[in-house]
C-alpha cells in the first residue's frame, strides 16, 4: 500500500491530502486550514498519516504547487515538500498552482482541462490568469479581452473573481460555467503526474503583485 501526497500552500493556509495509489477504490484524506503556518505543516502530515494508518514510507509521491502565490508560503511548503523528498525514497513533483486548479474544470459536466480557464485574484484589478496553457498576470480589461476572444466554457475560480461584477458579466456572456476552486479534493491532481516530470529541486514562482509597477 503506498500513497500520494499532495500539498499546497500557495494559497490560504496550508491543504495536504493523501490518495492511496494503485488501488480499484482508492483512500482518499485531506486536511485544510486557512490559517495553518509553514511550521504546523509536519503536524499536519502526521495527522494524516495517523488517519491513514499509514508510515511515512509508504509516501512514494509528492506534488506541491508552485505559485504563482504569496512568498512566505510557497517557501515553506516547496522547502517542507523538498524535505520529505531528499532521501530519495519518494519523487517530488512541482506543478503550477494554475495548472492544479485547471484540474477542477472536470467538476463540470462540459469540461475539458484543456480547454478551461482559471482567474484567480492577485491583487485590486488584477488577475493570475490560465488559458490555453499560458499563464499570466494582468489587469480585468486584459482577462476580458482575453476570454472573448476564446472558446472556453469552463473557468476555475476563485471567490474575488466570483464577487467581480465585470468577471461575472463576462462569464455570461461567453456562457462558461464557472467552477469554485473551494472545496475540491486535491486527487484531482493526481493526473499531472503523467505529464509533469519529477525533480528534487523546485522553484517557486514569487510573483508579487503588490510590487508590481505596469510599464506605459
Amino acid at each position: 500500500m503506498t500513497f500520494d501526497l499532495f500539498v499546497d500552500t500557495s494559497r490560504k493556509g496550508i491543504s495536504m491530502a493523501l490518495l492511496e495509489s494503485g488501488a480499484a477504490d482508492p483512500r482518499y484524506f485531506e486536511s485544510v486550514d486557512e490559517s495553518a503556518r509553514g511550521e504546523t505543516a509536519s503536524a499536519m502530515l502526521d495527522a494524516l498519516l495517523d488517519k491513514a494508518g499509514a508510515a511515512l514510507d509508504q509516501v512514494t509521491r509528492v506534488m506541491v504547487t508552485l505559485g504563482p502565490g504569496s512568498f512566505s508560503g510557497l517557501r515553506t511548503g516547496v522547502a517542507f515538500c523538498e524535505g520529505l523528498s531528499f532521501s530519495g525514497k519518494r519523487k517530488l513533483y512541482g506543478v503550477s498552482t494554475l495548472q492544479a486548479l485547471a484540474c477542477f474544470a472536470d467538476a463540470s459536466e462540459n469540461a475539458a482541462v484543456e480547454n478551461a480557464a482559471v482567474v484567480i485574484r492577485a491583487r485590486k484589478d488584477y488577475w493570475y490568469l490560465r488559458l490555453a496553457n499560458n499563464e499570466s498576470f494582468i489587469e480585468t480589461k486584459q482577462v476580458v479581452d482575453a476570454l472573448k476572444a476564446s472558446a472556453v466554457k469552463t473557468v476555475v475560480v476563485d471567490e474575488a473573481a466570483l464577487a467581480d461584477e465585470t468577471l461575472t458579466a463576462v462569464f455570461k456572456e461567453i456562457g462558461a460555467t464557472t467552477v469554485l476552486d473551494k472545496g475540491r479534493p486535491l486527487s484531482a491532481w493526481a493526473k499531472l503526474f503523467d505529464s509533469v516530470t519529477p525533480s528534487l529541486m523546485l522553484e517557486a514562482n514569487y510573483i508579487q503583485p503588490s510590487y508590481f509597477e505596469k510599464l506605459h
